[in-house]
This record gives structure tokens, C-alpha cells and sequence, in this order.
């Protein structure tokens, strides 16, 4: 009985302990009544939601109900979908973000009804009949950012220059690890047209990543004011989600906060 006593006692102190790791939400951290309370994070191509995590930590830890879409970059019909999916599973209204070629999903998802705001990170924002593709008639993208397209129809970054090209700001084990576990995209993703823009009828916001080199700051700073996005300029590279992840919270968090009020 005595040791019964001791695993029960034993357990309940590791629930305790469990427990009190857990982010807090206190009332002054937590969203305020009326606001968006759900973010929903859309990664882009070459990548997987784990980029997220620290965004995720930061917006967690300031009481928001975060999601994060695993699409598939198989087609942009099926990233849409995969997105409309965990909208679905959202209780209320929701902040709903894009990185790069993420931007192009959430152009067409967002007019989801829960969808109050739209927030675009280093990401492309197409019009209804432009594809992703599209964006960079007039502003190319860098030469060092280099997609080897497969005999399947996918694609990759180059190898030799992934970090140089997509995550200039990391550390070399960092760019390595994403060098090496990045996830091709259907090349034919990119030629795909958006058949409806959501940021036409809903307020955004726009971080731009000064440093970026798979998208030009200038394509980036040209989309914002394209699109009446409130910008923000971040020092960091085309990964700035990853490496600055407390200034990107900060953006969707002001999203989040505002969208309700703010006018087109």
C-alpha cells in the first residue's frame, strides 16, 4: 500500500511539474474580448511548419490559439485546400498567415468568412488571375537564388547555394539542416492563377526582410503598397519567420489586435 501511496504521490508531482512548464496566459497576456483570438501560419515552398516554432512559442505564450498548416506543395489547389482544412477546425475569428509562396495561398484561402486579417512574411500576394510566377515579371528574383527543377516536376534549392540564397541569416548547421531536409515543390505550383484575392476585401500586413535574397525587398516593399498592407521592415533574410521570430510575432500579434477596426 506504502508504495502505491509513493507512485501516486510521484505522479502526481510530474502532472505538477508538467503543468507549470506550460506558457502561462495571464489576463494581461491573453487577447482581449473581441479580437482574434486564432492564428492560423502557412508555410512557404522548400519548407514544413516547423520553421514556425518560434513564432508559435512567442504567440502562444501571449494567449493565441496557433495552427500551422503542413502543406503538401503538390499543387496550389492542393495547399489551398490543405489550408481551408485547418480553417475549418478554428472557433472563431482568425489572423491567417503567409511566408513566400504561402502568400499565394492565403491570397485565395483567406476569403474564408473567419478570416479577419491577413498577414504576408517575405510572401508574394498575387491578384485574382495572376499566378505566383506572375510576381517576378518585373522584379526578378536574385540570380543566387537557384531552383533545379526534377525529371518529376519538382523542385529543389540549389544545394551549394540554399543558405546564401534562402537563409543567409542562420547558422551554417541550421541552413545545412534545412538545406538538407527542404521539400520540393511542383514546379507547376508557380503557374498556377489565383481565381479570387482576398486581401481586396480584408485589412493586411506586410513584414518585409530587408535582407532577403530569394525575394527582392523591392518586389516585397512594391506587393505591401500594392496591396495597402500595413508594413514592417525586419533585418533579416528571406527566412525571417525562423530567425526573427519575435518580430514577426509582434506583426501578427498587431494584427490580431486591430484587424476588427482598420479600414481599407
Amino acid at each position: 500500500m506504502i508504495r502505491n501511496l509513493l507512485t501516486i504521490t510521484a505522479a502526481a508531482i510530474a502532472t505538477l511539474g508538467f503543468a507549470s512548464a506550460l506558457p502561462a496566459q495571464s489576463p494581461a497576456t491573453r487577447p482581449a474580448a473581441g479580437q482574434a483570438r486564432n492564428v492560423v501560419l502557412v508555410h512557404g515552398a522548400f519548407a514544413d511548419g516547423s520553421g514556425w516554432r518560434g513564432v508559435y512559442d512567442d504567440l502562444t505564450r501571449r494567449g493565441y490559439r496557433v495552427s500551422i498548416v503542413q502543406n503538401p506543395l503538390t499543387s496550389l489547389a492542393d495547399d489551398v485546400a490543405a489550408t481551408k482544412r485547418v480553417l475549418a477546425r478554428q472557433d472563431g475569428p482568425t489572423i491567417l498567415v503567409g511566408h513566400s509562396y504561402g502568400g499565394t495561398v492565403i491570397t485565395e484561402a483567406g476569403v474564408d468568412p473567419k478570416v479577419i486579417g491577413l498577414v504576408y512574411v517575405a510572401a508574394l500576394a498575387p491578384d485574382a488571375g495572376e499566378s505566383t510566377g506572375d510576381q517576378f515579371a518585373d522584379i526578378p528574383a536574385p540570380a543566387g537564388f537557384v531552383i533545379e527543377p526534377q525529371a518529376d516536376g519538382f523542385g529543389f534549392v540549389n544545394l551549394d547555394k540554399f543558405k546564401s540564397g534562402f537563409a543567409g541569416d542562420t547558422s551554417d548547421a541550421d541552413a545545412a539542416f534545412l538545406r538538407d531536409s527542404q521539400v520540393p515543390i511542383a514546379m507547376s505550383a508557380f503557374g498556377e492563377k489565383v481565381t479570387q484575392a482576398a486581401w481586396r476585401s480584408k485589412p493586411s500586413w506586410a513584414v518585409i526582410a530587408t535582407r532577403d535574397s530569394a525575394i527582392d525587398p523591392k518586389l516585397l516593399r512594391w506587393t505591401a503598397k500594392r496591396i495597402g498592407a500595413s508594413a514592417h521592415e525586419v533585418e533579416g533574410s528571406h527566412v525571417v519567420f525562423l530567425t526573427k521570430p519575435k518580430a514577426v510575432a509582434d506583426v501578427i500579434d498587431q494584427a490580431a489586435r486591430t484587424a476588427g477596426a482598420r479600414k481599407l
